[in-house]
Protein backbone atom coordinates (compact mmCIF):
# COMPACT_ATOMS: atom_id res chain seq x y z
CA UNK A 1 0.00 0.00 0.00
CA UNK A 2 1.17 3.49 -0.64
CA UNK A 3 -0.50 7.39 -0.45
CA UNK A 4 -1.58 8.44 -3.79
CA UNK A 5 -3.11 11.26 -2.67
CA UNK A 6 -3.17 14.30 -0.29
CA UNK A 7 -5.49 16.81 0.59
CA UNK A 8 -5.49 19.96 2.72
CA UNK A 9 -7.89 22.94 2.84
CA UNK A 10 -8.66 26.15 4.57
CA UNK A 11 -12.06 27.21 5.66
CA UNK A 12 -14.36 29.14 3.53
CA UNK A 13 -18.03 29.70 3.81
CA UNK A 14 -20.03 26.89 2.61
CA UNK A 15 -23.24 25.31 2.56
CA UNK A 16 -26.89 27.35 2.94
CA UNK A 17 -25.94 29.09 5.94
CA UNK A 18 -22.11 30.65 4.71
CA UNK A 19 -20.77 28.53 7.77
CA UNK A 20 -17.21 27.91 7.51
CA UNK A 21 -15.57 24.86 6.84
CA UNK A 22 -12.88 23.22 4.95
CA UNK A 23 -14.29 19.90 3.14
CA UNK A 24 -13.31 21.52 0.25
CA UNK A 25 -9.82 20.47 -0.35
CA UNK A 26 -6.81 21.11 -2.91
CA UNK A 27 -4.52 18.37 -3.54
CA UNK A 28 -1.02 18.66 -2.35
CA UNK A 29 2.36 16.41 -2.92
CA UNK A 30 3.04 16.70 0.59
CA UNK A 31 1.25 17.53 4.00
CA UNK A 32 3.34 18.25 7.42
CA UNK A 33 1.87 16.27 9.58
CA UNK A 34 1.78 17.54 13.21
CA UNK A 35 -0.02 16.23 16.57
CA UNK A 36 -3.37 18.47 15.43
CA UNK A 37 -3.33 17.10 12.10
CA UNK A 38 -1.84 18.82 9.11
CA UNK A 39 0.09 22.53 8.89
CA UNK A 40 -1.82 23.08 5.43
CA UNK A 41 -5.25 21.88 6.96
CA UNK A 42 -7.51 23.95 8.85
CA UNK A 43 -10.95 22.97 10.41
CA UNK A 44 -13.78 25.65 10.08
CA UNK A 45 -15.73 24.24 13.03
CA UNK A 46 -12.87 23.41 16.27
CA UNK A 47 -15.76 22.07 18.21
CA UNK A 48 -16.65 19.88 16.21
CA UNK A 49 -13.80 18.80 14.21
CA UNK A 50 -10.21 18.19 14.09
CA UNK A 51 -7.97 18.06 17.64
CA UNK A 52 -5.38 15.09 18.70
CA UNK A 53 -8.33 12.40 18.30
CA UNK A 54 -9.41 13.68 14.91
CA UNK A 55 -5.91 15.09 13.26
CA UNK A 56 -6.13 13.15 10.41
CA UNK A 57 -8.88 11.80 7.97
CA UNK A 58 -8.75 8.91 5.38
CA UNK A 59 -11.54 7.76 3.33
CA UNK A 60 -11.57 4.52 1.08
CA UNK A 61 -10.83 4.84 -2.40
CA UNK A 62 -13.65 2.11 -3.44
CA UNK A 63 -16.59 4.07 -1.85
CA UNK A 64 -16.50 6.90 -4.64
CA UNK A 65 -17.24 4.39 -6.84
CA UNK A 66 -20.36 3.38 -4.55
CA UNK A 67 -21.29 6.49 -4.36
CA UNK A 68 -21.17 7.44 -7.64
CA UNK A 69 -23.08 4.60 -8.20
CA UNK A 70 -25.91 5.53 -6.01
CA UNK A 71 -25.74 9.08 -7.17
CA UNK A 72 -24.63 9.39 -10.84
CA UNK A 73 -26.06 13.11 -11.17
CA UNK A 74 -23.62 13.89 -8.96
CA UNK A 75 -20.69 11.20 -10.48
CA UNK A 76 -18.33 14.19 -11.84
CA UNK A 77 -17.76 16.10 -7.99
CA UNK A 78 -17.16 12.59 -6.15
CA UNK A 79 -13.35 12.12 -6.86
CA UNK A 80 -10.98 11.48 -4.83
CA UNK A 81 -10.46 14.37 -2.00
CA UNK A 82 -14.31 15.49 -2.32
CA UNK A 83 -15.51 14.28 1.03
CA UNK A 84 -13.06 15.98 3.38
CA UNK A 85 -9.93 13.68 3.43
CA UNK A 86 -6.61 14.38 3.79
CA UNK A 87 -5.07 10.98 2.85
CA UNK A 88 -6.18 8.93 -0.50
CA UNK A 89 -5.13 5.35 -0.85
CA UNK A 90 -5.84 1.71 -2.25
CA UNK A 91 -6.95 -1.13 -0.35
CA UNK A 92 -7.75 -0.06 2.67
CA UNK A 93 -11.73 0.68 4.01
CA UNK A 94 -13.61 0.78 6.86
CA UNK A 95 -13.48 -3.39 7.08
CA UNK A 96 -9.91 -3.70 7.00
CA UNK A 97 -8.53 -0.59 9.06
CA UNK A 98 -9.43 -1.39 12.69
CA UNK A 99 -9.10 0.71 15.74
CA UNK A 100 -6.20 1.27 17.26
CA UNK A 101 -4.08 0.09 14.05
CA UNK A 102 -1.07 1.43 14.09
CA UNK A 103 0.50 2.87 10.86
CA UNK A 104 4.12 4.08 9.41
CA UNK A 105 3.57 6.59 6.40
CA UNK A 106 6.82 7.75 5.51
CA UNK A 107 8.14 9.61 8.89
CA UNK A 108 4.90 9.52 9.99
CA UNK A 109 3.38 7.06 12.27
CA UNK A 110 -0.76 7.57 12.49
CA UNK A 111 -3.31 5.54 14.98
CA UNK A 112 -6.51 5.36 14.12
CA UNK A 113 -8.88 6.83 16.64
CA UNK A 114 -12.32 6.25 15.47
CA UNK A 115 -14.90 6.31 12.41
CA UNK A 116 -16.19 9.78 10.97
CA UNK A 117 -19.54 10.66 11.74
CA UNK A 118 -21.03 11.88 8.37
CA UNK A 119 -22.96 15.53 8.59
CA UNK A 120 -25.34 17.22 6.33
CA UNK A 121 -21.93 18.87 5.00
CA UNK A 122 -21.68 16.35 2.26
CA UNK A 123 -24.56 16.70 1.05
CA UNK A 124 -24.00 20.30 0.64
CA UNK A 125 -20.74 18.95 -0.92
CA UNK A 126 -22.29 16.82 -3.33
CA UNK A 127 -25.70 19.12 -3.89
CA UNK A 128 -28.21 16.62 -2.99
CA UNK A 129 -30.04 15.11 -0.33
CA UNK A 130 -29.05 11.81 1.78
CA UNK A 131 -25.97 11.48 0.43
CA UNK A 132 -24.89 11.40 4.54
CA UNK A 133 -27.64 8.80 4.90
CA UNK A 134 -26.46 6.36 2.24
CA UNK A 135 -22.90 6.79 3.51
CA UNK A 136 -23.91 6.07 6.95
CA UNK A 137 -26.06 2.97 5.27
CA UNK A 138 -23.34 1.61 3.97
CA UNK A 139 -21.00 1.84 6.82
CA UNK A 140 -18.60 3.82 3.80
CA UNK A 141 -18.02 6.83 6.69
CA UNK A 142 -14.07 7.10 6.14
CA UNK A 143 -12.03 7.03 9.72
CA UNK A 144 -10.14 9.60 12.07
CA UNK A 145 -6.22 9.34 12.80
CA UNK A 146 -4.54 10.31 15.90
CA UNK A 147 -0.31 11.05 15.23
CA UNK A 148 2.03 9.11 17.50
CA UNK A 149 5.07 10.70 15.75
CA UNK A 150 5.04 13.84 13.48
CA UNK A 151 6.48 14.43 10.36
CA UNK A 152 5.83 15.02 6.61
CA UNK A 153 3.81 12.81 4.76
CA UNK A 154 4.53 12.52 0.67
CA UNK A 155 2.87 11.24 -2.20
CA UNK A 156 4.25 7.60 -3.14
CA UNK A 157 4.57 7.15 0.77
CA UNK A 158 4.32 3.63 1.38
CA UNK A 159 2.03 2.46 4.30
CA UNK A 160 2.65 -0.20 6.61
CA UNK A 161 0.81 -1.57 9.58
CA UNK A 162 3.35 -1.71 12.30
CA UNK A 163 0.46 -2.80 15.14
CA UNK A 164 -2.91 -4.26 15.74
CA UNK A 165 -5.03 -5.00 18.69
CA UNK A 166 -5.17 -8.72 19.87
CA UNK A 167 -9.11 -8.91 19.05
CA UNK A 168 -9.55 -6.59 16.53
CA UNK A 169 -12.69 -4.22 16.01
CA UNK A 170 -13.50 -2.72 12.65
CA UNK A 171 -14.03 0.84 11.65
CA UNK A 172 -17.29 -0.15 10.28
CA UNK A 173 -18.54 -2.13 13.01
CA UNK A 174 -17.55 0.52 15.43
CA UNK A 175 -19.88 2.82 13.41
CA UNK A 176 -22.73 0.30 13.03
CA UNK A 177 -22.85 -0.13 16.90
CA UNK A 178 -23.26 3.26 17.56
CA UNK A 179 -25.97 4.19 14.75
CA UNK A 180 -27.51 0.44 13.75
CA UNK A 181 -29.46 0.53 10.32
CA UNK A 182 -32.58 -1.30 11.02
CA UNK A 183 -32.01 -5.03 11.18
CA UNK A 184 -28.60 -4.55 12.15
CA UNK A 185 -27.87 -5.76 15.92
CA UNK A 186 -24.74 -6.64 17.69
CA UNK A 187 -24.33 -8.19 21.05
CA UNK A 188 -23.35 -6.59 24.28
CA UNK A 189 -20.23 -8.97 24.44
CA UNK A 190 -19.72 -7.59 20.94
CA UNK A 191 -19.59 -3.91 22.26
CA UNK A 192 -18.36 -4.43 25.41
CA UNK A 193 -15.06 -5.77 23.53
CA UNK A 194 -15.00 -2.52 21.42
CA UNK A 195 -15.50 -0.10 23.98
CA UNK A 196 -12.36 -1.70 25.39
CA UNK A 197 -10.53 -1.26 21.90
CA UNK A 198 -7.03 0.34 22.98
CA UNK A 199 -7.10 3.62 21.00
CA UNK A 200 -10.91 3.95 20.89
CA UNK A 201 -11.45 7.54 20.82
CA UNK A 202 -12.81 8.50 24.05
CA UNK A 203 -16.31 10.29 22.61
CA UNK A 204 -16.66 6.99 20.84
CA UNK A 205 -16.31 4.64 23.72
CA UNK A 206 -19.08 6.57 25.48
CA UNK A 207 -20.94 6.39 22.75
CA UNK A 208 -20.69 2.68 22.84
CA UNK A 209 -21.24 2.93 26.78
CA UNK A 210 -24.73 4.53 26.42
CA UNK A 211 -25.40 2.01 24.21
CA UNK A 212 -24.59 -0.98 26.60
CA UNK A 213 -26.82 0.96 29.04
Amino acid sequence: MEVTGLFAGKPQPFGPRKAPSSIIKQAFDSLSIEIDGAIEDEQGNKKLHGGPEMAVHQYAQASYLLLQQAFPEAAPLMQFGSIGENISAPAMNESNVCIGDVYQMGSVVLQVSSPRAPCAKINHRYKLNKVDHFVLQEGITGWYYRVLEPGILNIGDVIKLKERNERPVSVRDVMFMTKAPDGLRYSQAQIEQAVQSDGLAPEWQEKLKRKLR
